[in-house]
């Protein structure tokens, strides 16, 4: 299980934020992995990793005028967290 892994040839990988995006979901799948699984789930890992994926997304996103895609995302995630979820 996890973040499935795409082939260097796919698109992505020529992406600007593919070594970015590398970054994170090798994080992430160590932790889904090494900690999660074993029920180890109650701290936030990758964090650092995310906000740099999110920063070159933001910018290349604004490229393309999709960048409203991720504003949304915060707002939603900001009003989980001031939910308490």
């Amino acid at each position: 299980m996890g973040i499935k892994r795409e082939s260097k040839s796919s698109a992505s990988a020529t992406s600007p934020c593919a070594d970015l995006r590398a970054a994170y979901h090798n994080c992430f799948n160590r932790w889904y992995s090494e900690k999660f699984v074993k029920g180890n789930w109650d701290e936030e890992p990758c964090v650092s990793e995310w906000q740099k994926y999110r920063a070159c997304l933001y910018e290349h996103l604004d490229d393309k005028k999709l960048k409203r895609f991720l504003e949304e995302e915060t707002l939603v995630h900001s009003s989980m967290k001031s939910d308490g979820s």
